[in-house]
């Protein structure tokens, strides 16, 4: 291998690194400050980006934001199909048409245009963004690449002054990577979590209680629950917001409660990949192993 990369002339690793420098995404986009961004608050982890992940995140967002594009363009479809209709009634008709119909449905279609219009400009910036991504990804990968090369080579002056702009520029992308992967984030939307209760059939008596622990980062969300006489659940919360990223699951532990006791009844990980989607998304997990006792939640996304 090192025989391969000892005629790359210290003319054209420098073009390379200079090039690599010229492309800084921050230099290039218009980005918010990184304190807009949990990927770039203090004690997240900015120095490990995650493409195969960010891929994932990428992909299943625009899906869901596609599925929200092709369902507003369906209505829109439908009330300008109505408001067709009302433009073809007789001189007589169209008086009260205009009064109690016509003037509210083309409000309500313009308020329609208007939110396609936003969803269509968000796409764009998501795709603009992963496609910067990936860029800097690829740049990275060269210069990781050119960096290995050339410390097999012969050590020399100008192998050693390539070297340090490489490693320069391998810094620099994967900085500008996890300033996108926090760009990113800020278009991830929200998971509202509602608490469906808990499936346990003999597990569950009348009299027993439950507390429900739900992170994902650091969001937090602890409830706590009381089996009733007619095996109804009462809790103290039923919903919670969280906002997504790009790296974290839901972590769910349960425990029991018996007076000053607790006892773990089991902890589970989801991921939240399927839930960038239009329809609330009903979840039951196990969180014994043998799946005696169930978690049931929904997530609207």
């Amino acid at each position: 291998r090192s025989c391969s990369f000892t005629g790359f002339s210290t003319v054209q690793s420098r073009k390379l690194a200079k090039s690599l420098s010229r492309s800084s995404v921050r230099s290039r986009m218009s980005l918010k400050p990184p304190k807009a961004y949990n990927s770039l608050q203090k004690g997240a982890l900015i120095w490990d980006p995650k493409p195969l992940q960010v891929k994932k995140i990428f992909e299943a967002l625009k899906k869901g934001l596609n599925e929200y594009l092709e369902a507003h363009q369906a209505e829109l479809d439908y009330l300008s199909g109505r408001h067709k209709d009302t433009k073809r009634n007789s001189r007589l008709e169209i008086i009260s048409y205009i009064a109690f119909s016509l003037f509210p449905l083309q409000k309500q279609i313009r308020s329609v245009e208007r939110y396609i219009r936003k969803l269509e400009f968000h796409i764009s910036k998501v795709e603009e963004l992963y496609e910067a991504y990936c860029i800097q990804c690829r740049l990275r990968d060269g210069a990781t690449n050119m960096k290995q090369a050339f410390s097999l080579s012969p050590a020399t002056k100008a192998s050693r002054e390539s070297l340090v702009e490489l490693y320069r520029n391998v810094q620099e992308c994967t900085e500008d990577m996890c300033f996108i992967e926090g760009a990113l984030e800020v278009h991830l939307g929200e998971f509202h979590v509602k608490m469906k209760g808990l499936v346990g059939f003999a597990r569950l008596c009348p009299g027993d209680q439950y507390e429900v622990f739900v992170r994902l980062g650091r969001q937090k969300w602890r409830l706590k629950g009381k089996i009733e006489t007619d095996d109804s659940q009462t809790w103290d919360e039923e919903e919670k917001i969280f906002i997504p990223n790009l790296h974290e699951k839901f972590e769910i532990k349960v425990t029991e409660l018996r007076g000053l006791a607790t006892i773990l009844v089991g902890v589970v990980t989801c991921d939240s990949i399927n839930f960038f989607t239009t329809k609330p998304q009903a979840i039951i997990v196990d969180i014994t192993e043998l799946g005696t006792i169930k978690l049931r939640l929904e997530v609207l996304w």
